[in-house]
């Protein structure tokens, strides 16, 4: 695992340098593909302006993700305790995901104006699914003969949820949770793409148009850091809530 760990950054080490012999040599002309030397300083140069715009794009990210996480609970427990509403609507939200997000961003701003409230609805609606698959797949997935056994007691609905099925649920969840966590600070980028008073995407935008490759690369990379954190962050709170399993 060790050795696995050592080639992966040996392998981004070759990247990078082949990317500065690229761009040193100009294989590419310099001002489309900036060495990553020229994005280091083009990071530097602008950090004060990528961490605020940074910080709108992690709230946006993170109210979208709480609504998405309340729905996706809600609707997993419905689902779970009425198969009527899962055979009905869980369909929908498999079909829901053939539309891309990149279309539907354009709607929402139409819709809701140019402010937060679209930004948040797209990170909603790109967080909700995994979330969502996470929770009835786990929710579903409960010891037939624990549940069995619940049942022979009398036991209500609740019980058996709280003492069996969301515990046999946490791993599908936080699988999930990690695919949606890498997912919303996009979400988030895209939505502003279009249109906002502030955040990485109205920044991209904005420097593209002044052909400032540079500091698009260096916002591609804040972007990337970003949703490793947080990745790694649903990874800790993982560990601590099913240390009992260990």
């Amino acid at each position: 695992m060790k050795d696995i760990k050592i080639w992966d950054k040996v392998l981004i080490v070759f990247i990078l340098i082949l990317w500065q012999i690229i761009g040193m040599l100009e294989v590419v002309p310099k001002f489309m593909l900036p060495t990553p030397v020229e994005v280091i300083k083009a990071l530097v140069k602008d950090w004060s302006l990528i961490a605020q715009s940074a910080c709108i794009s992690l709230a946006e990210a993170a109210m979208g993700m709480g609504f998405a996480l309340l729905g996706s609970f809600v609707l997993a427990i419905a689902m779970d305790r009425f198969k009527i509403v899962h055979q009905m609507l869980f369909p929908i939200c498999v079909v829901s995901q053939t539309v891309p997000t990149i279309a539907v961003a354009p709607l929402l701003v139409l819709w809701f104006g140019f402010g937060m409230t679209p930004k948040v609805l797209l990170v909603f609606i790109t967080c909700f699914f995994p979330l969502l698959v996470g929770l009835v797949t786990g929710l579903d997935s409960a010891d037939k003969g624990v549940l069995r056994l619940y049942k022979s007691m009398s036991a209500t609905y609740l019980r058996v949820l709280f003492d069996v099925k969301i515990p046999y649920a946490a791993e599908s969840f936080f699988a999930g949770l990690k695919v949606s966590a890498s997912y919303s600070v996009v979400g988030a980028v895209i939505a502003e793409w279009l249109g906002g008073e502030g955040g990485l995407g109205v920044y991209m935008t904005r420097v593209r148009k002044s052909f400032q490759f540079d500091k698009m690369f260096a916002v591609i990379i804040v972007i990337s850091l970003l949703s490793l954190l947080l990745m790694k962050l649903v990874e800790l709170l993982e560990k601590k809530a099913l240390k009992w399993k260990q």
